[in-house]
């Protein structure tokens, strides 16, 4: 077994090693939901035999922990604090359902778990400040939970001190000075500093010394320093996880593998090498990220099976039954590699590319022979691929079970005591759902068994019980829901599950999505789905509103969605479109906006206008733009690089500086960014001409800005900057700062707030 988490020297237990912390009771009363509540349930986990199921429901407000049973119109909440929950996990032998809450909505998300009943309620991982913790796998059997803690480190691998947040409108917390930063250690300078003029200091100097300085790596011969040295992934020990290794163990590139000189290496290059630089060039501040098997009950120290600094993710998808091995998820937006890892000494054993989306990316068989892996290596879409194993890890083999032209394998799951798989494949944005019969090396393979399902689209799929399978459903008329397959191929509503009708709130039904796909002025076709406002006469120029979704490798879908219903309920069309950088359409299509291709993506706006107006769909003189995230970013483009295209644009949670965002973001999230949008140091240049704040002066229309107070991932500095450069230029510009929320509101009245700000916005502009 790994070794504990206990300091080497003393045994004493390590201080950044995860301990768990008993909280009061939350459960709630046992009752169904009153008919025309609109609500939705969604994330499902069963109890190893099948009959009742946990999951995530909003019915009270906020995205709760409930459990009910499979025939049973009964289900309660299990914890009813008003932390929203993200993710759940019932241990296989039934004594412990684990969850994901992120306090006050923030990214600082933390692991509970609790018993069934609702007792013995207690905080797993991510409860000390400036932490986060998330879900990994249970162990076969329930014995242990595999958590990821993420811990702030600074240049020499110390803790580091978190910048405050803004908790409100105005002002955050704390002074700043007149460059923007948080007054006391972070404005001081050093002796090595390079001061301007005025007396004010180079950070872009700064950062890049910080930069040369701060990337270490490990090789045969010890420490040295590179600027394109490669991420490590670090054991319990400090080595990294490849040293020991025969040369090209573990590799599956015929280079001998990405860990040379005993780094892993990235797809797209190194990772880590110089982290997020704090105010854009001040002590880099990176994540230690820690994997670890945590006894829930408490009775054994959490084993520690791997470590890894300036790290995008580190998630522990699956354990083999025996122990000795486990499959990790590694790497940042674009560049994912599944790793197997030896528990024993920490060591690696192999790796394989894996497409991005969900992160359970596979499972081991029974025997621990054979890796069932959810990967794109080598192909344009993602298959179903078995990794045949050795004894000791090795891959000895590789064979393609599952792959259809053009789709993703976007969701995968083992069913029947892992002798049969579900998959769950994207065909232009809807699922197509099924099961195979998993054959061995030698087997004749059985086609695979097709699942019916209810509705557009599903968003999870997972065992429920020896021959079962539970879903997670949703569509163009409702919001999520969980189905029950007793026999693996029925699909049948929960009695807990709301009606359709039930999912959506009063008013006009919800409208159906029509696929709609422009071309870009490159040539290059894009995706999309538009929804057409109740009543329009067919050949009537509507107003619109063209929605851009975040990520960027997010996929626009055939869902309902309340803030497109609140928009064509106002006789407002919304056209959703999937310019290029999205998921769901091919691997080349997914990586066409690196670097300075997202200059073509900004252009896909525009070109996606064209095509709704040219086909008589959208009005050219009342069009808006908005968007989430990566969305609310194209939006702040889309305005400043098209001017006279639109009347007005919101931006939700998105950056309007992304020299600034590299500055303030979560140090995962950063790590994982500079693959796509550029690195903070190498790529300023074209990081600033990326950016709308540098083409302010090219704003034309009123905007409303929209951010979580407690948003982790784009500081709400982001939207306040750019609302305060348009005033200054006398354009109208708002704020609206919800508060207890975090990057995704989450909250009903922080939803409906939004929304009906947004749409009041938006219809006030376009009449």
């Amino acid at each position: 077994m790994a070794a504990d988490a206990r300091n080497r020297l003393t045994g004493e237990r390590r201080p950044d090693a995860p301990a768990a912390r008993h909280l009061p009771a939350g459960t709630g009363p046992a009752d169904p939901p009153p008919p025309g509540t609109a609500h939705a349930c969604w994330y499902p986990s069963a109890a190893p035999e099948g009959d009742r199921i946990a999951f995530v429901c909003d019915r009270a407000g906020s995205p709760q922990l409930w459990v009910g049973r499979t025939g049973d119109d009964r289900a309660r909440p299990l914890d009813t604090a008003p932390d929203p929950v993200t993710e759940v996990a019932w241990s296989p032998d039934g004594r412990w359902i684990a969850y994901t809450v992120a306090p006050g909505g923030s990214g600082h998300t933390r692991v509970l778990c609790v018993r069934p009943d609702g007792s013995d309620r207690r905080v797993l991982a991510g409860a000390v400040p400036g932490t986060s913790a998330y879900l990994g796998c249970w162990v076969g059997d329930g014995s242990a939970l595999a958590v990821t803690v993420a811990e702030p480190v600074g240049e020499a691998g110390e803790p580091a001190e978190r910048e405050e947040r803004p908790m409100g409108r105005g002002e955050p917390a704390g002074r700043r000075d007149d460059d923007g930063d948080r007054a006391g250690r972070r404005g001081r300078t050093d002796s090595t500093d390079r001061v301007d003029s005025t007396g004010r200091v180079d950070r872009a100097y700064r950062a890049d010394r910080a930069y040369q300085r701060g990337k270490a790596y490990r090789t045969g011969e010890g420490y040295r320093t590179d600027r394109n040295a490669p991420a490590v992934l670090l054991g319990a020990d400090g080595r990294p996880l490849g040293d020991g290794d025969p040369p090209g163990d573990g590799g599956l590139r015929g280079d001998g593998g990405p860990f040379r000189d005993g780094g892993l290496l990235e797809d797209g290059g190194p990772l880590g090498d110089g982290g997020p630089f704090r105010d854009a060039g001040l002590h880099p501040v990176r994540d230690r990220l820690g994997a670890y098997l945590i006894d829930p009950d408490g009775t054994r120290p959490p084993v520690l099976l791997a470590e890894e600094s300036a790290a995008a993710t580190l998630r522990v998808c699956d354990v083999s039954g025996d122990g000795r091995l486990a499959l990790l998820r590694r790497g940042p937006r674009g560049g994912r590699e599944a790793v197997v890892i030896r528990v024993a000494d920490r060591s690696v054993a192999c790796t394989l590319p894996v497409a991005d989306g969900d992160p359970w990316i596979g499972r081991f068989s029974a025997d621990g022979r054979t890796l069932w892996l959810r990967s794109d290596h080598g192909a344009e879409f993602a298959a179903l691929l078995a990794v045949d194993l050795d004894e000791d890890g090795r891959r000895t083999g590789l064979r393609e079970i599952a792959r259809r032209a053009a789709q993703d394998l976007e969701l995968f799951a083992l069913a029947e005591n892992g002798r049969r798989a579900a998959l769950v494949w994207n065909a232009g944005g809807t699922s197509e759902a099924e099961t195979l019969a998993l054959p061995g090396p030698e087997a004749v393979r059985v086609p695979p068994r097709a699942v019916e399902l209810d509705h557009e689209v599903v968003t999870r799929i997972a065992a429920a019980g020896p021959h079962g399978l539970v879903t997670a459903l949703a569509g163009s008329q409702r919001r999520p829901g969980i189905w029950h397959l007793a026999d693996a191929s029925t699909a049948l509503r929960t009695p807990w599950t709301a009606r359709d009708a039930d999912t959506v709130p009063p008013g006009p039904p919800p409208v159906r999505p029509v696929p709609t796909r422009p071309t870009a002025r490159d040539g290059l076709r894009l995706g999309g789905w538009y929804h057409r406002a109740p009543g329009r006469a067919a050949g009537e120029p509507a107003p619109c509103v063209i929605h851009l979704h975040g990520g960027p490798e997010e996929q626009e879908r055939p869902v309902f969605d309340p803030l497109y219903h609140e928009l064509t309920g106002r006789g407002l069309d919304v056209f959703a479109p999937d310019v290029r950088g999205s998921s769901g359409w091919g691997r080349a299509f997914r990586d066409a906006d690196l670097g300075e291709g997202r200059f073509a993506a900004i252009d896909d706006v525009a070109d996606c206008v064209a095509h709704v107006v040219e086909a008589g769909l959208a009005d050219i003189r009342r069009l808006a733009v908005m968007g989430h995230s990566y969305g609310g970013y194209l939006t702040l483009a889309s305005l400043v690089w098209h001017p006279g295209l639109f009347r007005t644009g919101v931006t939700v949670c998105g950056m309007s500086d992304l020299t600034t965002f590299f500055a303030t973001t979560e140090p995962w999230l950063a790590e994982s960014a500079a693959h796509k949008y550029g690195h903070p140091v190498r790529d300023r240049a074209l990081l600033r001409a990326l950016s709308p704040m540098n083409r302010i002066d090219s704003l034309r229309v009123p905007l409303l800005a929209v951010h979580g107070a407690h948003d982790t991932n784009v500081p709400p500095r982001e939207s306040e900057q750019i609302v305060r450069a348009a005033r200054a230029r006398g354009h109208e510009a708002e704020l609206l700062l919800l508060h207890g929320e975090g990057h995704d509101f989450r909250r009903a009245d922080s939803r409906r707030l939004f929304r009906r700000t947004a749409a009041d916005w938006i219809e006030k502009r376009l009449a």
